[in-house]
């Protein structure tokens, strides 16, 4: 089954930002769904859709709702329609604004990113369910109409505000929705039984939910700090998600800020009882524990071969094989660092940017070269699983090291600039020496340089990219590295 991503880089060529946005968005949508009691469906144009009287869209994405039946039995999924089988959508890409449809219960949300919009999300509800709404279903659908129409304006969702989808509560656990003043409208029965299960022994309606909250929390530190998030949700900060102990009992608490059209109009505040759950964790929680020192210790042993490889290097009279070891300690080194951070991460992800610029320094201090040559390093490589981060790491410092070595005359001054571009498809990075440039005949392929080997290796067969080195068109070398970042297959 094709991935979100795996059908960006596929069939779009859509910017890092933008992918990164619909990722939130779909992070945040099984709120949005049941809210809506609708099916959603994320749209992206298969070509410029907005100026072809022709234009198809491709579904990438779909989410059901938990509080009604699927308008979609069938998954739609990677189903291409054209403009006379779905004219909203078109009619939402062209007008940037919200359509709804002729049909009772669908509507095209334009999805914006800065200045443009890079999807439509669209949200159907199963004709069958259509009813006079109750309380609590009018509640959910107004909060649902302002999510939309900030969807619609770029405003929501933000990297701020980003949540994790496993633990955050969902509409159905409890929800709360606020006035500007922060007193509540409406608390649902699964919010009102989670404020009693903290200790509260009246009604919610109509009070000062900060104030009753700080009341509940234990700890009196906590309280002053989730009273302060609730209240400073109806006044424009950002949402915040809170674990919080009242008297026994474990509350996920979430705020979420609306601001439709730029104006405040409230909050909604998600509630979750994870009493009985965090008990539960605990034993998860001691394994991710054990995993982490296991990277840490690993760390420590890679540190301690490089520390030992330097100690060998300064006893050797012979220059190369000081330069062998010197290579040796920074390829150790670089391993550590990525173990270093997977010791500090809970997911098995590294940030690259981080590891790259921690690692740099360490090139520079034990390099055995020109002294006066700068690294910098512009754009952003991105967040990638441990296992193409180490093997990226490499090549990278390689990379690196082979420009700082080769691509300078001594005792000149010299740059030599990592620029990184990330889309949905591929990471392109190209190191840059303003150098004399290559050698006459040089060979990427008939290169025996150790290192050149090592990366032409991790390229191929660990990176499934690419790599090619050639005179820049400025003067200087480019050592251009282009990875695949979403599997690729067949148009459809």
């Amino acid at each position: 089954m094709s991935t979100l991503s795996d059908l960006l880089a596929e069939h779009t060529d859509l910017p890092g930002d933008a992918v990164d946005h619909l990722q939130r968005v779909v992070g945040e949508w099984q709120l949005l769904a049941d809210l809506s009691f609708a099916d959603l469906l994320l749209w992206v144009g298969t070509g410029n859709a907005a100026d072809r009287p022709d234009a198809e869209v491709l579904c990438v994405a779909q989410c059901r709702p938990t509080t009604a039946s699927t308008a979609f039995t069938e998954d739609m999924v990677g189903s291409i329609v054209s403009e006379s089988q779905h004219p909203t959508v078109i009619d939402s890409l062209i007008t940037r604004d919200i359509v709804r449809g002729s049909a009772s219960g669908t509507e095209s949300v334009p999805v914006r990113c800065g200045d443009h919009v890079i999807a439509v999300l669209t949200r159907d509800i199963n004709p069958a369910q259509q009813r006079p709404p109750s309380a609590l279903e009018s509640a959910y659908r107004e909060c649902a109409d302002d999510l939309c129409r900030m969807i619609s304006e770029g405003t929501f969702p933000t990297p701020a505000e980003r949540t994790d989808v496993n633990s955050s509560p969902r509409a159905g656990d409890g929800f709360i929705r606020l006035d500007t003043d922060g007193r509540v409208v409406y608390a649902s029965p699964n919010a009102l039984s989670a404020y009693h299960r903290m200790g509260l022994a009246t009604e919610l309606s109509g009070r000062d939910l900060a104030s009753v909250t700080r009341s509940l929390i234990t700890d009196p530190f906590d309280s002053q700090e989730v009273a302060d998030h609730i209240a400073a949700s109806t006044s424009g900060d950002a949402g915040h998600r809170m674990e919080v102990d009242a008297r026994g009992a474990t509350v996920l608490i979430r705020t979420l800020p609306l601001r439709p059209r730029g104006e405040f109009v409230g909050a909604i505040v998600l509630v979750r009882d994870v009493t009985e759950v965090k008990r539960r964790d605990r034993a998860l929680l001691s394994k991710d524990a054990t995993i982490r020192e296991i990277h840490h210790r690993v760390k420590n042993n890679l540190q301690t071969v490089a520390a030992l490889l330097r100690l060998q290097s300064r006893r050797l009279e012979n220059e190369e094989a000081r330069t062998a070891l010197s290579e040796s300690v920074r390829r150790v080194t670089s391993i550590a660092l990525v173990h270093e951070m997977l010791s500090m991460s809970v997911d098995e992800e590294v940030d690259l940017d981080e590891i790259v610029d921690r690692l740099i320094p360490i090139m520079l201090d034990i390099a055995t070269v020109n002294p006066r040559v700068r690294v910098v390093r512009e754009g952003a490589l991105g967040v990638f699983s441990a296992e193409r981060a180490t093997p990226l790491v490499m090549v990278l410092a390689e990379l690196v090291q082979n420009a700082m070595e080769h691509g300078f005359v001594a005792s000149t001054d010299g740059v030599v600039r990592i620029t990184a571009d990330r889309s949905a498809r591929w990471l392109d990075v190209v190191v840059h020496d303003d150098g004399p440039g290559l050698p006459p005949g040089f060979s990427l392929e008939k290169s025996e340089g150790l290192g050149l080997q090592i990366v032409r290796t991790l390229v191929s067969a660990e990176l499934g990219g690419s790599l090619e080195l050639h005179r820049a068109a400025g003067g200087g070398t480019d050592a251009s590295l282009r990875v695949p970042l979403g599997r690729r297959g067949p148009r459809i």
